[in-house]
C-alpha cells in the first residue's frame, strides 16, 4: 500500500514548532544549575526571539488573514487557526515568563542584586537618581497631552512608552504620553540596584505636567509589522528604495500591545481606542516590559562572575599568532570550529591581504557584518591603496538594512565595486576570495563559510570556516562573483554547488542514494531549521527503506520523527546552551565526498529564494574533524532536547555519571589542544586531529 507523504498528519506546523523553539529557550532561564545572570541572558533572548517573530510571522499571518487566504503550508492549519494557537500558547507561558523573572530576582538579591522601583529605594538612593533624572532625563523627555487638538501621536515599531491619566483642578480627567526613547538607558543604576526607567519618569510625571494631578499610569509597548515589501522590479535606485522601506517599517500595521497587569480600566480604555487591536494581542504583565533589555544587566562587566565562564577562542596551529595566513593556506586546507577556534584567522585573512602590495584583488559576500567591522575598515582601506575591491553587500539583511547602507556608501566612497544584491533574491552565501600575485603567477585563496563576516557574533554562534588553495575551489569562486556582478546568469559549478537552482536538487539526490544502501545508509544533517517539504518527504521515503537518519535542528522542524513505517528510523535533536547552534553541516555515509557544510538551511526560503553555497570537504582529515563534532553533539546528554512524534521535545536524560556537554567538552579540549601547541610542531593539528574528542 502507497503512503501519502504529503498528508498533512505528517508535518508539524512552522510557526507553532518555532514557539517550541523558544520554549526550550525559556527553559534555560528556568535551570537552577546556571548562574543567575546566564539566566537572565536566556530570558533576554526568549523576548528579543518574541519580539521578532511577532513584527514577522505573527504579522505575516495577519495579513494572510486580511487577504482571506485559509491555506498556508502543507500542515493545512488556516492563519486564523494558526493565531488562535499562537495566541494561546503565548498567553499560556506568560505565566512562566514571569515566575522565572521572579525566581532569578531572588536568587540575584543573593548577590546584591535587584531591579527596585523607586519608593523601594533608600532616601540616598532616592536622591541620587532624583538627580540623574533631572540633569539626565528631564531635558530630553516630552510630555505629550491628549485631547482634541492634541491627537494621539503615531508610535514607531518598538515603541516604549508611558500612558498617563490626570485630573486637573476642576477635577477634569485628562490624559497623556510619554515617549521613552531608545536613546535612554532602560535602568538607571545605583549602587547594585537597578530603577526601571519608566518607573522614574512615572515618579516625576507630575514635574513634566505642571499643575496636573496625576491618577494612574502603565508603561506600553507597541510592535507593529516590519518585513520590508521592496519593489525591485521598480526600483531605479535599490539604495533610495531600501532608505524608503526602512521609513516604512515604523508605519506598518500593529501587531501587539504590550501594557502593565492591573491597569486603570479608563487607561487601558483609552490607548485600545487609538490602537485598534485584537484583544488576543494585548499582553499585560507583572513584570517589566521589554525582556530584551535585560541585557543591560547581563553584560555588566563587575557582574561577570553571576554568569558562566567566559571562553577565550584559540588560535591554533597552523594559524599561530603571528604566523602568515596565506603560507599556511598554502601548505594544508584548513577547517576552524568557531567559537573554540578563533575567528581572527578570518579578520586577518582580508586585512594581510589588504595591507599587501602583492595584493591583486579582494572578493567577498557581506551580509551581516556589526556596527563597527574590522572586515569592512580594511576593505576600504584596501580599495584606497587601489586594490580591485568587489563586495555584495546585502541591503535586505533583515533588521541590518540601515548598518549595510552605511557601509555600503562608506565602500562605494572609498572605490570599491559594490553589488547590493540580487533581484528577486537575498545573496546569504559566505565566500571570499583574494588573489595575489606570486613570482609572476597569480595565487588565489578562498574562504568558505557558515556565518557571517561579523567577528562580535562569532565569539556566541558555532560556525564552521573553511580555507583553500585548491584550484577546482577558486575557479568556482570566481564563477560565482562574476555571474552576480553581471547579469546574475545562475551557472552550475563543478565543485560548489548553488542555490537557487541547484542544492535542493542534489540534497535530495544524495538523499535518494543514500536510500538505495537500505539499513546501511547513513545520513547526518545538522541546520537551523528543516521545513522544506521536498526535502522531508526525500527523508520519509530513505528512512521506510530504513536508512538511519539522525537530524540536529535547533529551531524550526516541521518533520515528524517516530511515525511507525514512516519516520521511525529518524531522530531529531535539538542543542540550546551557552553558544547559539549555527552552522549547516550535512553527512552522507556513501556520497563520494560525504561532508558538506553550508550557508543554507533546509527551508524553501534558503533552498528557492537566496543564493547559497553548498561546500563539500574533501580533505580526509577534515571530514574526520566534521563527523566527530556531530558524533559529540548526538552524544550530548546535557544540552539536548529529542523531538517526539507528538511535538513535545524532552530534555535528553542527564546523567552525572557520563554528563557530556559539548560545548564545554570543546571549550576544555581546544584549551588543551592550544596549551599543548606551545610545545609541539606546527603541524600538530594534523597530528592530533584524528583523535579530536577522544583524549
Amino acid at each position: 500500500m502507497s503512503i501519502d507523504l504529503t498528508s498533512p498528519d505528517l508535518y508539524f506546523n512552522r510557526e507553532l514548532s518555532w514557539l517550541k523553539f523558544n520554549s526550550r529557550v525559556l527553559a534555560q532561564a528556568k535551570n537552577k544549575s546556571l548562574p543567575p545572570l546566564e539566566r537572565l541572558k536566556f530570558l533576554a533572548i526568549y523576548g528579543t526571539n518574541l519580539d521578532e517573530f511577532y513584527m514577522i510571522r505573527v504579522a505575516g499571518l495577519k495579513a494572510l488573514f486580511k487577504a482571506r487566504v485559509q491555506e498556508t503550508a502543507i500542515d493545512k492549519l488556516t492563519p486564523t487557526e494558526q493565531l488562535s494557537a499562537i495566541h494561546k500558547t503565548i498567553h499560556k507561558e506568560q505565566k512562566a515568563v514571569e515566575s522565572t523573572f521572579q525566581t532569578i530576582m531572588d536568587d540575584l538579591k543573593e548577590h546584591q542584586v535587584a531591579i527596585k522601583c523607586f519608593d523601594q529605594l533608600s532616601t540616598k538612593q532616592q536622591s541620587i537618581i532624583e538627580d540623574e533624572f533631572f540633569e539626565q532625563l528631564y531635558p530630553v523627555i516630552m510630555p505629550i497631552a491628549i485631547d482634541a487638538t492634541h491627537p494621539f501621536p503615531h508610535l514607531n515599531n518598538l515603541s516604549f512608552a508611558l500612558a498617563l491619566k490626570f485630573e486637573d483642578k476642576k477635577g477634569n480627567i485628562k490624559h497623556g504620553l510619554i515617549r521613552l526613547p531608545r536613546i535612554l538607558p532602560r535602568f538607571l543604576k545605583v549602587d547594585h540596584c537597578y530603577v526601571p526607567i519608566e518607573n522614574v519618569v512615572e515618579h516625576f510625571s507630575e514635574e513634566l505636567f505642571g499643575g496636573l494631578k496625576k491618577i494612574a499610569s502603565t508603561p506600553f509597548r507597541v510592535t507593529r509589522n516590519a518585513d520590508l515589501e521592496i519593489e525591485e522590479e521598480e526600483a531605479d535606485d535599490f539604495i533610495e528604495i531600501m532608505e524608503e522601506g526602512l521609513r516604512t517599517r515604523n508605519r506598518g500595521m500593529l501587531v501587539r500591545l504590550e501594557l502593565m497587569e492591573g491597569v486603570d480600566s479608563d487607561l487601558i480604555k483609552f490607548l485600545t481606542t487609538h490602537l485598534e487591536l485584537d484583544p488576543h494581542d494585548i499582553y499585560q504583565y507583572n513584570i517589566p516590559l521589554n525582556l530584551g533589555t535585560l541585557w543591560s544587566i547581563v553584560g555588566e562587566a563587575d557582574l561577570s562572575h553571576l554568569t558562566l565562564p567566559t571562553y577565550s577562542p584559540k588560535n591554533l596551529p597552523p594559524f599561530g599568532e603571528n604566523k602568515n595566513i596565506f603560507k599556511a593556506i598554502e601548505k594544508q586546507d584548513v577547517l576552524l570550529y568557531h567559537p573554540y577556534e578563533s575567528f581572527d584567522p578570518v579578520v586577518r585573512f582580508i586585512k594581510e591581504a589588504a595591507g599587501d602590495s602583492q595584493t591583486l584583488s579582494i572578493r567577498m559576500t557581506l551580509y551581516r557584518v556589526g556596527k563597527n567591522s574590522p572586515i569592512v575598515k580594511a576593505l576600504i582601506k584596501a580599495a584606497k591603496a587601489g586594490k580591485q575591491v568587489t563586495v555584495l553587500l546585502e541591503l535586505k539583511a533583515r533588521f541590518d538594512e540601515e548598518n549595510n547602507l552605511h557601509w555600503a556608501k562608506a565602500l562605494e566612497e572609498a572605490g570599491a565595486h559594490v553589488i547590493y544584491g540580487i533581484k528577486g533574491l537575498k545573496v546569504h552565501a559566505k565566500v571570499a576570495q583574494v588573489t595575489k600575485r606570486k613570482e609572476n603567477k597569480l595565487q588565489a585563496y578562498v574562504h568558505l563559510g557558515t556565518g557571517n563576516y561579523n567577528p562580535i557574533t562569532s565569539r556566541i554562534y558555532t560556525d564552521i570556516s573553511y580555507f583553500t588553495t585548491k584550484q577546482e575551489f577558486n575557479k568556482d569562486v570566481t564563477k560565482f562573483f562574476h555571474f552576480i556582478t553581471g547579469f546574475s546568469n545562475h551557472s552550475k559549478l563543478k565543485t560548489l554547488t548553488l542555490a537557487p537552482e541547484h542544492i535542493k536538487p542534489k540534497l535530495i539526490s544524495m538523499i535518494n542514494h543514500e536510500a538505495t544502501y537500505k539499513e546501511d545508509g547513513h545520513i547526518v544533517l545538522k541546520a537551523n531549521s528543516l521545513v522544506d517539504p521536498d526535502i522531508i518527504q526525500a527523508l520519509y521515503q530513505a528512512s521506510i527503506v530504513g536508512v538511519k537518519i539522525q537530524l540536529i535542528i535547533r529551531g524550526v522542524c516541521t518533520l515528524k520523527p517516530g511515525i511507525k513505517n514512516i519516520s521511525e528510523n529518524i531522530t531529531v535533536h535539538s542543542i540550546i546552551g551557552k553558544y547559539l547552534e549555527h552552522p549547516r553541516m550535512y553527512v552522507f555515509k556513501h556520497d563520494e565526498n560525504e561532508c558538506y557544510i553550508s550557508s543554507a538551511d533546509l527551508m524553501p526560503r534558503n533552498l528557492i529564494r537566496r543564493i547559497e553555497i553548498l561546500t563539500p570537504i574533501k580533505e580526509p582529515i577534515l571530514k574526520q574533524k566534521i563527523k566527530q563534532l556531530l558524533s559529540l553533539q548526538l552524544q550530548d546528554n546535557q544540552l539536548s532536547w529529542r523531538l517526539k512524534s507528538s511535538g513535545e521535545y524532552k530534555q535528553v536524560k542527564q546523567n552525572d555519571d557520563k554528563a557530556v556537554n559539548n560545548h564545554e567538552i570543546l571549550e576544555d579540549y581546544m584549551t588543551k589542544m592550544h596549551n599543548q601547541s606551545q610545545k609541539e610542531t606546527p603541524d600538530y593539528v594534523t597530528k592530533l586531529a584524528k583523535k579530536v574528542l577522544k583524549d
